[in-house]
C-alpha cells in the first residue's frame, strides 16, 4: 500500500503554524483538523444530494476533476461559459444548503488570515484522484473581489501551485496536507493558482482521494 509520497517526507508542518504565501495570502496549517469529524458526515450528505460530476469547459473538454457545490450559489461550467447559478444544472433543483459548520470554518479561517466578516455564499467541492490536476487559473467569476478565497484540504497531500498576477509567472510549489486551509485576498486575490498532478497516496479518511472545499463570496456585495 502506498503511503505519503517521499517528496513530502521532510516537509510535514506543525499544525497551528502559518505559512505566508504573499502579502495577503497564507496557509493555516492544520486549521481544520479539529473540525473534520463534524465536516465529513455533512460533506457526505451534500454529495448525496448533488453528486460529483465532470463538467465541460467552454471549449468542449471534460474537466479531469469532478466537482459539486453547496450554498445559495454553485459554480458551473459548460459550452455556455463559466458562471455561478442557484440551481444544480444536473437536477434543476437548488444546490444543497451550505452546512453551518462549513460557513463557520470559512469565516474563522478568513478572520485568522486578517479578513473579518467573510460570509461565503458558494462552496465548490472538488474530488481529486491520483493523476488529476487543476491547471493554473484565476478565480474571477465572482462579483466582489474584495472578499477572500478560503480553500480547505482534506485527505491525501497535494502540491499547490501558487503563481503570479500574470499567467506566465513562475509558480511556487507549496505542499498542502490534510486539514490545511489556504486563504488569499487583497493584493493576492487574482493570483494564478492550481494543483499539480496528484501523486499516489493513501489517507485513513479519504483513501486515495483529496477533497477540496473552496469558499467564495460569489454574488453581489
Amino acid at each position: 500500500m502506498t503511503t505519503t509520497p517521499d517528496f513530502f517526507a521532510d516537509e510535514l508542518p506543525l499544525a497551528g503554524s502559518c505559512a505566508p504565501l504573499g502579502v495577503a495570502a497564507v496557509v493555516l496549517r492544520g486549521f481544520a483538523l479539529a473540525r473534520v469529524d463534524v465536516l465529513w458526515p455533512l460533506l457526505q450528505a451534500v454529495v448525496a444530494q448533488a453528486p460529483f460530476r465532470h463538467m465541460v469547459t467552454p471549449g468542449g473538454l471534460k474537466m479531469s476533476v469532478p466537482l459539486t457545490s453547496c450554498g445559495p450559489l454553485g459554480w458551473t461550467s459548460s459550452r455556455a461559459g463559466y458562471r455561478y447559478q442557484g440551481a444544480d444544472p444536473a437536477s434543476g433543483r437548488p444546490w444543497p444548503a451550505m452546512p453551518a459548520a462549513f460557513a463557520a470554518l470559512a469565516r474563522d479561517a478568513a478572520a485568522e488570515a486578517g479578513f473579518t466578516g467573510f460570509a461565503p455564499d458558494a462552496c465548490l467541492i472538488n474530488r481529486y484522484l491520483p493523476g488529476s490536476r487543476l491547471a493554473l487559473h484565476q478565480d474571477r467569476n465572482e462579483r466582489d473581489f474584495s472578499q477572500p478565497i478560503v480553500s480547505v484540504s482534506l485527505g491525501v497531500p497535494a502540491v499547490f501551485l501558487w503563481g503570479g498576477l500574470q499567467r506566465g509567472a513562475r509558480a511556487r510549489r507549496v505542499p498542502l496536507f490534510h486539514g490545511d486551509v489556504a486563504v488569499w485576498g487583497g493584493a493576492d486575490r487574482l493570483r494564478y493558482h492550481g494543483i499539480a498532478p496528484l501523486r499516489e497516496s493513501v489517507h485513513p479518511l479519504t483513501g486515495s482521494e483529496r477533497i477540496n472545499l473552496t469558499f467564495r463570496k460569489a454574488g453581489p456585495a
